[in-house]
């Protein structure tokens, strides 16, 4: 390893009780992790997650968005509107992980290439 990358283990708690594993339940998906990065840039109405969002259902989209409600990542706000009208924007705390994901993707993004590689030699061997 060079002297400019260091070296931070990763505590484990000794009861099993890793705040690591908690998080990663919540965003360790990748509808998770793709509705909060769009809802980083505004707000959205259901319809238009859905529509923004390839490939998710809309049984999978409702059921993400209550978890991330739940978790306190998401606020859901209904208007007593013809028709009725649902918004979702990211909380505080929400905004909070857009700066760990940001990180996320871009160590994806500069090892994507050694990532392809190196499975390509394990398979090939």
């Amino acid at each position: 390893m060079s002297a400019t990358h260091l070296h931070v283990p990763v505590p484990v708690p000794a009861d099993n009780d890793c705040p690591v594993r908690e998080v990663l339940d919540i965003v360790g998906n990748k509808w998770s992790v793709m509705i909060v990065v769009l809802l980083g840039r505004r707000s959205y109405r259901f319809n238009e997650l859905h529509r923004s969002i390839e490939g998710i259902s809309q049984r999978m989209l409702t059921r993400t968005l209550r978890l991330l409600v739940r978790d306190g990542l998401v606020a859901r706000t209904a208007y007593a509107t013809v028709p009725p009208r649902v918004d979702y924007e990211l909380t505080d705390l929400g905004r909070t992980l857009l700066e760990p994901l940001t990180a996320l993707s871009g160590w994806a993004d500069t090892h994507r290439g050694d990532i392809r590689a190196a499975r390509q030699r394990h398979d090939s061997a």
